[in-house]
């Protein structure tokens, strides 16, 4: 493989910002997963109790937080 092929990866990725409903919804389930994940962590530890509540609150906050940085 040369160093000649245009770019690589690089030049392509960086070129291409994706669909951005798709990115919205992308983002919507990953924080509503991760939300979950923690909040029954925290749960399994006994430092909040696992409510729909708790995930929805975390998930709200991770999403905007993600997509104020990357915006």
């Amino acid at each position: 493989m040369t160093d000649d092929d245009g770019g690589g990866f690089d030049a392509g990725a960086s070129g291409t910002h994706g669909d951005p409903k798709f990115l919205f919804a992308l983002n919507a389930v990953l924080s509503t997963l991760f939300a979950v994940v923690v909040t029954w962590g925290l749960s399994f530890l006994e430092l909040v109790e696992f409510t729909l509540v708790n995930v929805a609150t975390l998930a709200i906050l991770l999403f905007a937080a993600t997509y104020l940085v990357t915006s």
